[in-house]
This record gives structure tokens, sequence and C-alpha cells, in this order.
């Protein structure tokens, strides 16, 4: 083998795990994760079976590692927003100000260039095997999600904890779907709107979701 075959080789072995997550996500984002096989994705990368088995072990495994590198960054932001949140003197963050640190980091992710095919993953974890999306869901964002939540509570310190968590849950599914239909609104509404504007759609999702926080 000479000197520039090597080197290529060298190369190509680098880049396989990249491939196969690559591979993985675009398959998963259109199909969900139990509508594809772990020989599927490793045709798709253009990778042998025992590449995937050698640098994964199985196909949650893949799952689990792509969730990993596309949640860090966001999980990681969050918290770094809803740490410069600003108290007055009652210890209370602005509700809008929390709801932008929470929102801003997915819609944000969107424009980044694999950001669109997470989202759609994302929102297909809601209907994969339970045990599979608890355990990379929670092990992605929980931590980002409770701080928010701590930050909820100190905003709307007379909201019942229960009340609260409901309002959460219904904020996430439409976080969840915004981030993921890009485009739907657009059809409903024969073009009347843009919803790729991710600095639109955060300002329109903070007011729908402060005035549901706020309700009675």
């Amino acid at each position: 083998m000479d000197r520039d075959t090597g080197a290529t080789a060298a190369a190509v072995g680098a880049n396989t795990p990249e491939r196969i997550l690559q591979a993985a996500e675009r398959l998963f984002s259109e199909r969900g994760v139990d509508g594809v096989s772990l020989r599927e994705i490793t045709a798709a990368a253009g990778v042998n079976s025992a590449a995937a088995h050698y640098h994964f072990g199985s196909k949650d495994e893949v799952l689990k590692e792509l969730f990993a590198l596309r949640a860090r960054p966001i999980a990681e932001r969050r918290v770094e927003l809803l740490g410069q949140l600003k108290y007055n003197r009652q210890g209370r963050p602005a509700l809008e100000d929390v709801l932008r640190a929470f929102l801003w980091p997915g819609l944000e992710a969107l424009n980044t260039p694999d950001g669109i095919a997470f989202s759609l993953l994302r929102a297909r974890m809601a209907f994969e095997r339970e045990e599979v999306r608890r355990e990379v869901l929670a092990k992605a964002f929980d931590a980002s999600s409770r701080l928010a939540l701590e930050a909820l509570a100190k905003a709307l310190p007379r909201l019942p904890a229960d009340e609260l968590h409901w309002r959460f849950h219904f904020l996430l599914g439409a976080m969840v779907y915004t981030m993921a239909s890009p485009g739907r609104i657009e059809s409903i509404t024969e073009g009347g709107l843009d919803t790729l504007d991710a600095r639109a759609a955060l300002e329109q999702l903070v007011r729908f979701a402060a005035a549901g926080f706020r309700a009675p």
C-alpha cells in the first residue's frame, strides 16, 4: 500500500462513525427509529455492517450517540441562557425571559445544517418504544428542562405545581411541533405566513406560552 492510499484509508476509517450517524439521522427522521434497520443505516452510509457493530454495537446505541451529539449543544445553550436570567428584588425572573431562554436554543438549531433532520427525529421520538424514548430524551434534556421548570416556578410563585407541570407539558408539545413542522401553516394559509424565521417564531411562541402560563 502506498502512502497516499494508506492516508485515504485512514481518513475513511476516521470518518466512518460520522457517516453512520449522518445516515442514521436522515433515515430515523424520515421513517422513525423502529422503521430502520442497522443494515439499512450502514448501506446508506456506504460502510459494512461490521463497522457499525464495532463503533456502536447496536442501533439503539447509534440513536443514543446521535442524540448526545445533536442535543448537547441545545441543552448547554439552555443552561447558559437560564443562568443569565435577571431577577427582581422578590427573586423573580420575567416569565418571557425564562421562556426565551428555554425555547431559543432549539429554534436556533434549525439554522444549522443538521437542524431540520434532528428536529424531525425529536418529534418522532414521541412514537418510539417507551424504554428507548425515556432513556434517550431524559439523558439529553431532563437537566436543562428541570432548570427551566425551577425558573418558571420562581416567575409564577402562586401557580400550583401541578398546573405548572401541565402547562410546561403543553409548552413542550408546541415547541416540538413548531420545530418539526416548518411549512405546514404555509400550506394551510397558502403562503400567508413564514415559519422559517426562527426569531419571529420564537416571539410568537413566547407570547402564546406566556398567556397560557398566566391563565387563571
